[in-house]
């Protein structure tokens, strides 16, 4: 067992952030530290059937509520805080997916303005087999039923942004926030630049799980319980956020349009990866082009969000980002034990 503090933390109806930035923080905490975290559903867990639509349960802007932020002692503007992620467990053995006036991939939005209707307003209510890691989706017309494996995720987890500004929980940029990527999973291991003292790191929207790009603009929406390691990388800046496991090494660009999202993300990598293994720009900008995944995460939010993903069997060498996946995961390990 790991001799790490522990903070336990499961936030009262009052205690939920709907913004990064703007916000007290809920408790104070030194690094590296355990957090052992609820989150609630980013319906606040008001649509629990077929009949609750959001627009008639939810009360917007109050949607996607976040489990923070919590203040980091010795955190500052030049930083990086890193989150690894130990385990993400549904916390409710059902989870809720909706289509949403005026949102999601494939309708009509504000931004893409058209003179049909919106698509219809749906609720599909899944069920989640937690022993068995599994979701079920039932069609609403029709006897369709299929079992599709659980990837819990968290599809929002950030800190507070630069310049004083306060952002809504739906919005996805270069702090973190609503990046709704499924790599965000337990062993990966996050990385957020601080913008602010304290960092004012928040999480939630969890997801049981969600396909590459969010297309109806909803996961499978659930509370979680999540377990992870915050610790804080001194003087080590990071622009975008960064994602590793153990298998790859990852950015994320959040930007409309999705070409920007895309081109960040992929700037970033090469960047990075120049940065880390002593590499001329041009030379990365080659390694990248012919080896990356560019999975999507989301182009549905305020801004959409492109992955860059870099296969470690391709970087031999130095760990990035000092070994910290490495350490991080040998902690996560013996916390376990």
């Amino acid at each position: 067992m790991s001799d790490l503090e522990v903070v336990t933390f499961r936030p009262e109806v009052d205690q939920y952030a709907w913004t990064f930035g703007g916000v007290a923080p809920v408790a104070r905490i030194r690094t590296p530290v355990v957090l052992d975290v609820f989150t609630e559903d980013a319906f606040f867990g008001r649509v629990r059937g077929e009949n609750d639509l959001v627009s008639q349960v939810c009360e917007f802007p109050f949607v996607n509520p976040q489990t923070g932020p919590f203040y980091i002692e010795g955190a500052e503007p030049g930083d990086t805080l890193a989150v690894h992620f130990i385990s993400i467990t549904p916390a409710r053995d059902w989870g809720a997916s909706t289509t949403i006036p005026l949102f999601g991939a494939l309708t009509n939005t504000h931004l893409t303005a058209l003179l049909n209707e919106p698509l219809p307003e749906l609720v599909w209510m899944w069920q989640l087999d937690r022993a068995s890691r599994i979701c079920r989706f039932k069609a609403r017309q029709g006897d369709f039923t299929t079992d599709m494996p659980m990837n819990p995720m968290h599809g929002t987890v950030g800190v507070a942004p630069a310049n004083l500004e306060a952002r809504s929980a739906l919005v996805p940029d270069a702090f973190g926030g609503n990046m709704d990527t499924p790599e965000m999973c337990a062993g990966t291991t996050c990385y957020l630049g601080v913008n602010a003292e304290g960092a004012l790191f928040s999480l939630g929207d969890g997801h049981a799980r969600q396909g590459e790009g969010e297309t109806c603009g909803v996961a499978v929406e659930t509370a979680m319980n999540t377990v992870l390691i915050v610790d804080l990388l001194k003087g080590t800046p990071c622009p975008w956020p960064r994602l590793e496991n153990d298998g790859y090494i990852m950015t994320a660009g959040s930007a409309r349009p999705l070409e920007d999202a895309f081109r960040i993300a992929q700037t970033e990598l090469i960047r990075w990866l120049a940065s880390e293994y002593g590499m001329d720009v041009m030379d990365a900008y080659q390694l990248v082009s012919q080896g990356v995944e560019a999975p999507l995460a989301n182009v549905v939010d305020v801004n959409y969000t492109s992955i860059a993903k870099m296969p470690k069997r391709y970087l031999p060498g130095a760990a990035v980002m000092d070994g910290t996946h490495a350490r991080l995961s040998e902690l996560a390990a013996q916390y376990g034990r």
